[in-house]
């Protein structure tokens, strides 16, 4: 039961938002010598809790309007498959989702109460974003967008929990960690075209259409590493933060699997791992080369 409720929050996707929360503790120690190592596990929990019923509440509703029974599930995409496969019932999912959103809730209101107003925004942001994420923001085309300004948001509220401020650094580290999350979820909605347009969702994807959508990973890469770059000349990044491009042949390798198979699904799944690991390797690494 334990390997079904792991593999139901998608644990190997709970690692970006622990990225963000490791960048925000890395820019506070950095630019202010801050870390309180309380705050900091509280932190990490409360965002693992919400990206988790981000995860089971998307199981849920792609469920309920059909979308899971219907499309080629892969390692990285589909949905987890726990209920088209009669592992959990659909309402227990629901209530542990829902659940883990209450817990998530309530150590962002412990942050309110010592922080204040602009804790109090960024988890009402959360709240309403997860709840519609999966039955309004998704259908629109805008999924791409509301994980960057999660990931950016994670690592903001990080930092100023640690510090109490609101800083350009964290923003600007936001931004980047923000787009390094979005370009797996771009191309991890490459498999499920069929099924999410019939279904009527209007993913980034589904708007561009697979040949032009594939196009566009190069930018979400040249943006990343771009931002990184610039950030050395504004201050906001460090020289040492050039190690982060040591992932540029894992990003070239997902750039070529994705122009090459973006209409075969079966032959996807390459290239899904290996934006992943472009993400995590470049997310990791920045995080280090600011403590450098």
């Amino acid at each position: 039961m334990i390997t079904i409720w792991l593999r139901a929050i998608r644990i190997r996707f709970l690692f970006a938002s622990v990225i963000a929360v490791i960048n925000g503790l890395t820019i506070s120690f950095w630019k202010y010598g801050a870390f309180d190592i309380t705050y900091a596990i509280l932190t990490c929990g409360g965002v693992i809790c919400l990206h988790a019923s981000v995860d089971l509440l998307n199981d849920y509703w792609d469920y309920r309007r059909g979308i899971d029974k219907v499309t080629k599930k892969t390692k990285f995409s589909g949905g987890t498959g726990i209920l088209p496969e009669n592992l959990l019932k659909p309402k227990t999912v629901y209530v542990v989702g829902m659940s883990f959103l209450l817990l998530g809730s309530l150590i962002g209101v412990y942050f309110v109460a010592i922080r204040g107003i602009t804790i109090a925004i960024i988890l009402a942001f959360a709240i309403l974003s997860i709840y519609f994420y999966s039955i309004k923001i998704v259908n629109v085309g805008l999924g791409e967008l509301f994980v960057a300004i999660k990931s950016a948001m994670i690592v903001i509220g990080t930092f100023y929990v640690q510090t109490g401020l609101i800083d350009m650094d964290a923003l600007y580290i936001g931004i980047i960690v923000g787009t390094l999350s979005a370009s797996v979820l771009f191309v991890n909605s490459f498999p499920d075209y069929d099924a999410d347009r019939d279904n009527g969702r209007r993913t980034l994807v589904i708007i561009l259409g697979k040949k032009r959508g594939a196009k566009l990973l190069p930018l979400f890469v040249i943006v990343s590493y771009g931002l990184i770059l610039l950030g050395i000349l504004l201050g906001y990044t460090k020289l040492y933060s050039l190690i982060s491009f040591i992932s540029i042949p894992v990003a070239v390798s997902a750039i070529r699997q994705l122009e090459e198979n973006n209409q075969k699904v079966e032959k996807l799944v390459p290239a899904m791992a290996t934006t992943l690991l472009y993400s995590r390797i470049t997310g990791i690494l920045l995080a280090i080369s600011l403590l450098l």
